[in-house]
């Protein structure tokens, strides 16, 4: 009954990196396009692997994604396929790149992007697709305020849809702290942050990347003590209320935590922290949100109503506007009924602490 219940529940996704998130369907359309021969793109449910080899894993799907034909199929594609997941708000990231053989600039990869968002919403998709661009602390300072720029005058012409910036990429690279001149400029103009964070043990570069503060952090892997973190680290993320974006498959394959039952998921989530659970990268990674949430459920022994309670207060992260977040409170208030009719029970909204909205 877990499973179906997962896959009828509405669904809010915050972290899921578009090129990441590409399905072994979209991959055939590439290579076919490409005329390439295949290659293994995805990881087998059960397997390991270390942060290198998932950093591979994107290497070969950027061979596949280096002209904006491309981008805008995956985009597309992965868009439909969260829709079919009953993915109700879905908030996509992605580095832009450029590609001089094929003539792609970084503008033009977000323009790709965002053409693909436009045309889903054009079929009346019953899904909000939101932008935020990547920083990958790997391509240096100058990329990143490049990209920050780009962030901007595609906020200024087209805000509704591009909403944040990422820092993400390798964490063994480089220090993260280079890029706090970078991520207040983005702030200050009003463009919101979700920081890939603490992954592996970083000790200062976390603590002056917890003082920005983000408005979201990805992961935070080791941020607890029990997870080679600090107590003051978990007091100013709490201090903050900054929410969670927690992706049980990708830890575990990626070997960032040694097994689901040690899990940052149940530190934060016993301590009534906000809570959000994200795919990361569906495709690599062979999963889909409703399976995380199944996996959640019974990893962590939740109940219907617990679930139903963590996918209703993810609204409150989302970076959109207020008015937007009740109209989606408002899908989840429509569904409800029909629910607990198909699963004859009684779905609880109280006794999970959310925070206010961002």
């Amino acid at each position: 009954m877990i499973k179906e219940f997962c896959e009828e529940l509405p669904k809010v996704e915050l972290h899921a990196h578009i090129n990441g998130s590409v399905s072994e369907n979209t991959i055939e359309k590439l290579l076919s396009r490409k005329q390439k021969s295949d290659h293994q793109y995805s990881f087998k449910k059960g397997s390991t692997a270390t942060l290198n080899e998932c950093f591979e894993k994107f290497r070969l799907i950027h061979q596949l994604t280096d002209d904006t034909d491309s981008v805008y199929q995956v985009t597309y594609d992965v868009i439909h396929e969260f829709h079919e997941d009953n993915v109700k708000y879905l908030e996509l990231r992605s580095t832009p790149r450029e590609v001089p053989k094929t003539g792609m600039t970084r503008e033009l990869y977000v323009e790709a992007v965002l053409r693909a968002i436009s045309k889903c919403e054009a079929e009346n998709l019953d899904i909000v697709v939101k932008l935020l661009l990547s920083i990958d602390r790997r391509n240096g300072i100058s990329v990143g305020h490049e990209t920050v720029k780009l962030a901007q005058k595609f906020q200024a012409s087209d805000g509704e849809r591009v909403v944040g910036v990422d820092l993400s990429g390798d964490p063994n690279v480089g220090d993260g702290r280079d890029f706090i001149p970078v991520l207040k400029e983005a702030r200050d103009s009003g463009l919101r942050l979700s920081l890939h964070l603490c992954e592996v043990p970083a000790l200062q570069e976390t603590m002056d990347l917890l003082c920005l503060p983000p408005d979201r952090i990805g992961h935070g892997t080791c941020l607890h003590p029990e997870a080679r973190g600090r107590q003051e680290f978990v007091d100013t993320v709490i201090n903050h209320k900054t929410p969670l974006e927690l992706c049980l498959t990708s830890n575990l394959i990626g070997q960032t935590v040694p097994d689901l039952d040690n899990h940052q998921f149940r530190f934060w989530y016993e301590k009534q922290h906000p809570c959000i659970i994200c795919t990361d990268d569906k495709g690599v990674f062979s999963t889909s949100l409703s399976e995380e949430y199944q996996l959640a459920a019974s990893t962590f022994d939740l109940q219907p109503s617990d679930l139903w309670r963590l996918s209703l207060s993810s609204i409150d992260s989302a970076f959109c506007d207020e008015q937007s977040k009740e109209k989606l409170r408002e899908k989840w208030k429509l569904c409800k009924p029909q629910i607990e009719k198909r699963f004859n029970l009684k779905l609880e909204s109280s006794g999970y602490q959310t925070q206010k909205s961002i």
